[in-house]
């Protein structure tokens, strides 16, 4: 394998993703995106689950470059709201929400809700699909923490929730969370490294 497809187009997620591929860069993978390939094409997220999600995107956009491909899904588990956003996370008033209005719909959902109701889980699912196999490679990571009563002036761009998520390890709002800390807590970078192991150890690199 010389070349991987990284299926976004949240530089966020991209930008944490090749992070977790620096072992196969420095072997001589080269990593591309979908700018990088002019890709515009998008797929129907059906799935029910972020692992379905994620395999969906993967096969798709592998299908479409004939290229080993990389995608995730993943967004807030709110228990006390059934599970929800999920899936819908970025949709989740309905419609493709701006950062701020998925800020405002969160807290008007838990107006009022006690602390001890207010768990949340921040999860990821990365699948790796290669062309001419029947499945793809996963790897799914989540962080516990909580909602807090009202948002973090230091926000990330393309991140809402992160903004109102509180992780339980530090007690501090996501957003604010020092270089290392976000590292030693960051599920998207966990699952990458863990994928990448898998893949490895199946000699598919």
């Amino acid at each position: 394998m010389k070349k991987i497809l990284v299926a976004t187009g949240n530089p966020g997620k991209s930008k944490e993703i090749v992070q977790g591929l620096k072992p196969l860069v420095n072997k001589g993978l080269k990593v591309l995106s979908l700018k990088d390939l002019k890709i515009k094409e998008k797929i129907e997220e059906t799935g029910k689950t972020f692992r379905k999600n994620s395999l969906l995107k993967a096969r798709f956009f592998s299908k479409l470059t004939n290229l080993p491909t990389i995608a995730d899904d993943g967004g807030l588990v709110i228990p006390y709201l059934n599970n929800k956003p999920g899936v819908l996370s970025r949709r989740w008033p309905g419609y493709e929400a701006s950062d701020n209005k998925l800020i405002e719909f969160c807290l008007n959902k838990l107006r009022g809700v006690k602390k001890i109701n207010r768990t949340a889980y921040l999860e990821t699912c990365i699948t790796f699909f290669v062309p001419g196999h029947p499945k793809g490679v996963q790897a799914q990571k989540r962080i516990k923490g909580r909602i807090a009563q009202k948002p973090s002036p230091k926000r990330v761009k393309g991140y809402p929730f992160r903004a109102l998520f509180i992780v339980d390890k530090y007690n501090k709002y996501y957003d604010n969370l020092t270089k290392e800390e976000h590292q030693l807590v960051n599920h998207r970078l966990k699952a990458i490294e863990k994928l990448v192991s898998k893949i490895s150890n199946l000699k598919m690199c």
